[in-house]
């Protein structure tokens, strides 16, 4: 019986990872899919879409093929003009201001299961040492989202794209 529940188990978690693996984009399933798009565009903006890059002047359609999606899109104008941008965004987890990675008070040594060390005259053995980190209050740790790159379209046309560098403190 327990044989059985595991393999439904197992199945369940392959058919979950796939399903979540398909809907994932890449540059490829973005020029099939808009294949009048791609066939469009000049020899030499197809080769920079087919490596994921784009240049001045390109299309919105050639700029979705070669970066996808944008999470955030602005409106406004420039001189007059109006403008449109797209921003590309990137998540990572937040641990705060403490150093949530596993070094807390005292000191000790880090492994790869967990820490262990000294603190007020006392041993102690941990997998989480930080007293202000409550794996079963805090389970999960804040994630936080930063732009990375950009592009600007005046009538339907790349004027500007920018690659950015995350703040590291």
């Amino acid at each position: 019986m327990k044989r059985q529940l595991f393999s439904w188990a197992l199945l369940a978690c392959i058919a979950t990872g796939a399903l979540v693996l398909s809907g994932c984009s890449t540059v490829g399933s973005r020029i099939e899919s808009n294949r009048a798009s791609f066939d469009q565009l000049s020899p030499k903006d197809q080769a920079l879409v087919n490596q994921g890059k784009i240049n001045g002047g390109m299309s919105q359609a050639a700029v979705y093929i070669a970066w996808g999606q944008p999470q955030q899109k602005a409106v406004g104008a420039v001189r007059g003009v109006p403008t449109e941008t797209w921003v590309y965004t990137l998540s990572t987890a937040a641990y705060g201001p403490y150093g949530y990675g596993g070094f807390g008070y005292g000191w000790g040594f880090a492994g790869p299961i967990g820490f262990y060390g000294r603190h007020g005259g006392h041993r102690f053995y941990g997998a989480f040492v930080d007293p202000y980190w409550d794996p079963y209050y805090y389970p999960f740790a804040d994630t936080v989202s930063y732009p990375v790159k950009t592009v600007s379209f005046q009538r339907g046309r790349v004027i500007a794209f920018q690659y950015l560098t995350p703040n590291v403190y």
